[in-house]
C-alpha cells in the first residue's frame, strides 16, 4: 500500500503486479515507468514486469500475483477510498478466478474502506461478477478507461457490470468520446495524459462529456489538464475544481 497524489482516491493497493498493452490509452502508462523505477530500485515484486523499447519502459506481459499484500487493508484501521490494483488490472486474463475472489473477500471482511476497482476489460469484469460466487458489494465501486471513441463499447459493457457505483475514467482523454452516453454510470473522471510523451486534450472533449454527466445525473471530476508538467497545468476547469463524488445508491 502507498499513500498516493491521485485526486480522487487516498491510497493504492496492489495484490496484482504487471499488465498488458492494450489500446492507444495504454501508450503512455505511468504504470510501465513506475514499475521499471521500481524494478531499478531493488523491488523484485517488479522484476521483468517491463523491457526498455525505444528508450521507454513497456510492459512486458508478464502478472505477478501479490498474496502477501491480501492481509494489508485490514491493517488499516482509519477509512480509506482505496485505488486497487494502480500497478496492474485486476481483471487481466492472466489473473485467476480464484485470485479475483480472495480479494473480493478481503474487500468484503473491510467495508469500513471504498475500493475504487478500475479495467480496460470491462468485459471481463461483467462476466466474472455476474456469477452466484460474488456479491455486490456496496464499497466497492467499479469502472472502466475510455480514452476515445475506438473504446467506448466498454461504456456499455461496464452497463452490465453488477455494482451499486459504477465509474468511468476517461483519461488520458485522446480523442473526443461525444458518441458516449453515461446512463446506468454514476461517476466521470476527466484528465489529459501527462509526462514526457504527453498527448493534447481538446477542451472540446471535456465539455462533451461534462453535458453527457448533466444528462445522466452522473458526478462529474476534473482531474488534470495534463501535459509534460500537470502542476503547471493544474486542474481548474471553467473556473474552479472539480471534485463531485458518487452518491451510494442501492
Amino acid at each position: 500500500m502507498a499513500e498516493t497524489s491521485i485526486e480522487w482516491t487516498d491510497a493504492t493497493w496492489n495484490p496484482v503486479a504487471g499488465c498488458t498493452i492494450l489500446t492507444a490509452g495504454c501508450t503512455n502508462c505511468y504504470a510501465m515507468r513506475m514499475a521499471s523505477r521500481l524494478e531499478a530500485m531493488g523491488a523484485e515484486k517488479y522484476a521483468g514486469l517491463t523491457r526498455k523499447s525505444g528508450g521507454r519502459a513497456k510492459w512486458t506481459g508478464k502478472i505477478k500475483l501479490d498474496h502477501s499484500s491480501l492481509d494489508i487493508p485490514a491493517s488499516w484501521k482509519k477509512p480509506r477510498r482505496v485505488f486497487v490494483n494502480s500497478m496492474s488490472d485486476l481483471f487481466h486474463p492472466d489473473v485467476p478466478v480464484d485470485f479475483i475472489r480472495d480479494v473480493w473477500h478481503v474487500m468484503e471482511t473491510t467495508p469500513r474502506h471504498t475500493y475504487q476497482i478500475l479495467t480496460k476489460r470491462p468485459d471481463r469484469m461483467a462476466e466474472i461478477l455476474s456469477t452466484d460466487s460474488f456479491k455486490v458489494l456496496p464499497n466497492v465501486w467499479l469502472g472502466t478507461s475510455v480514452e476515445d471513441s475506438r473504446v467506448l463499447y466498454r461504456l456499455d459493457e461496464l452497463r452490465s457490470v453488477p455494482a451499486v457505483i459504477r465509474f468511468v475514467s476517461y483519461e488520458p482523454l485522446i480523442g473526443s468520446v461525444a458518441g458516449g452516453s453515461l446512463v446506468g454510470i454514476h461517476w466521470a473522471i476527466v484528465g489529459g495524459e501527462s509526462g514526457p510523451n504527453a498527448r493534447p486534450m481538446d477542451p472540446i472533449w471535456i465539455d462533451e462529456i461534462f453535458d453527457q454527466c448533466t444528462d445522466a445525473d452522473a458526478a462529474f471530476f476534473f482531474k488534470q489538464w495534463g501535459g509534460k508538467n500537470k502542476k503547471a497545468m493544474g486542474r481548474t476547469y471553467r473556473e474552479r475544481l472539480w471534485d463531485d463524488l458518487p452518491e451510494l445508491r442501492i
